[in-house]
């Protein structure tokens, strides 16, 4: 399986290997949705305030990112949410994109998060049959980032997912 080769790691999304897959990001965000604003992370106190930024490599290259960020309209639910999650083109279709929301939700499971949540666009197909498919539901859409062309998922990290995740790893 493709996926064996994909080593993850917590990164600073400041540091270059990062700002680069960040970059690459934004060029497709903004190919998907010409003049809208890109919601992204303050990487100067990201990891200060709690979030967790993850690159996946691949036979040394960084080929996928994704983060955790604690958001305070969240906190009272127990929730956190994914952010800025990407696999260059050049890697999809490898299942590195599930893998990266697999270790991510194993992350927010360790830190004690109840559900993760997230918002998409409707320009992205690939990424609601990604969320879809790793049992995301979807709910409405709520805040500042959300507009008419928002898709809004959740999924909880109730017992049942945790007896799963600990016995795969056994």
């Amino acid at each position: 399986m493709a996926t064996e080769n994909l080593i993850f790691e917590e990164v600073d999304p400041a540091a270059p290997e990062a700002r680069e897959l960040i970059a690459a990001l934004d060029r497709d965000l903004e190919a998907r949705y010409p003049g809208l604003a890109i919601h992204g992370i303050d990487a100067s106190n990201f990891r200060a305030t709690g979030g967790v930024f993850l690159i996946g490599r691949s036979e040394g290259l960084a080929v996928a990112c994704g983060a955790l960020r604690p958001s305070p309209g969240f906190m009272q639910d127990g929730a956190v949410e994914l952010k800025r999650m990407y696999v260059r083109q050049s890697h999809r279709g490898r299942g590195f994109a599930k893998a990266l929301v697999s270790a991510l939700e194993q992350i927010a499971v360790q830190r004690g998060y109840r559900s993760i949540r997230l918002e998409t666009g409707d320009n992205q197909p690939e990424a609601i049959a990604l969320y879809e498919s790793a049992g995301y539901r979807a709910i409405p859409c709520h805040g500042m980032d959300s507009d008419h062309r928002s898709r809004c998922f959740e999924k909880s990290l109730d017992n049942d997912y945790i007896r799963q995740i600990s016995s795969s790893r056994s």
